[in-house]
């Protein structure tokens, strides 16, 4: 497998609906090169995020003696333009990220949060401009209801197993993480899908016939693309 590029800039314009539709096209049974995150939204309009993953898992209960508030050991482990994604099992009834910590994060250049909880504070972030991806958003505090029980170690969102170091993309559509090891062939391969759809998008513009620029051919793009290069990333920007 060809490593993951340490600079992602120049895939950052792609969407998730071209990255999953890579996920899908070289995907085999058993053997997915990333998935889609059902049920998570942006807090606020016109949010989106792309970046690795930091990942941080919650736990029901009051924090112990002496440990600091959840998040901030995610936020202290991230490098600018990281992702924290927070684990919390789905459950929306109290905050699992909160103003305060999307000031903290946004100071320390985390690119954005996604949990699969309910988020707080939601104008807050939406004053920064930091991109929060949530179940929920709820007024009701975390402290003394759940803490942080790890961050930096794997964890298991809906049935699949996320590390730090994965990729995750989410904006208006949803989200969609990117397994470590196949960063790179799903980004070029999205590459690849974004051109052609923007020669199909150029198309319709221009009044062509539906039928004919959507026909078979776009019905079975993913199985029909093979091998082809992705050389142009003009369709990403």
């Amino acid at each position: 497998m060809t490593a993951a590029p340490a600079d992602l800039s120049a895939y950052a314009g792609l969407d998730t609906c071209v990255i999953s539709d890579a996920v899908d096209a070289l995907g085999e049974p058993g053997r997915p090169r990333g998935v889609v995150l059902d049920g998570l939204h942006a807090v606020w309009a016109g949010a989106r995020l792309f970046g690795r993953v930091v990942t941080m898992q919650m736990a029901a209960g009051p924090a112990p003696a002496g440990s600091v508030h959840l998040g901030v050991s995610a936020i202290r482990r991230a490098a600018p333009g990281d992702v924290i994604l927070v684990d919390n099992g789905g459950r929306t009834d109290a905050g699992s990220w909160g103003g305060l910590l999307s000031l903290a994060a946004h100071a320390a250049g985390v690119a954005g949060v996604v949990t699969n909880g309910a988020a707080r504070d939601v104008d807050e972030a939406w004053e920064l401009e930091f991109p929060v991806f949530a179940a929920a958003a709820t007024p009701r505090t975390a402290r003394g209801r759940y803490h942080e029980l790890t961050s930096g170690a794997p964890v298991e969102v809906q049935g699949a197993r996320i590390e730090t170091g994965d990729l995750v993309a989410a904006d208006g559509t949803g989200v969609v993480i990117v397994f470590q090891d196949h960063i790179t062939a799903v980004l070029e391969r999205a590459l690849v899908l974004a051109r052609k759809e923007a020669t199909m998008r150029t198309l319709l513009e221009r009044g062509g016939d539906p039928a004919g620029v959507l026909d078979g051919r776009y019905e079975d793009m993913l199985t029909l693309l093979g091998d082809e290069p992705a050389d142009d990333r003009s369709a990403a920007t």
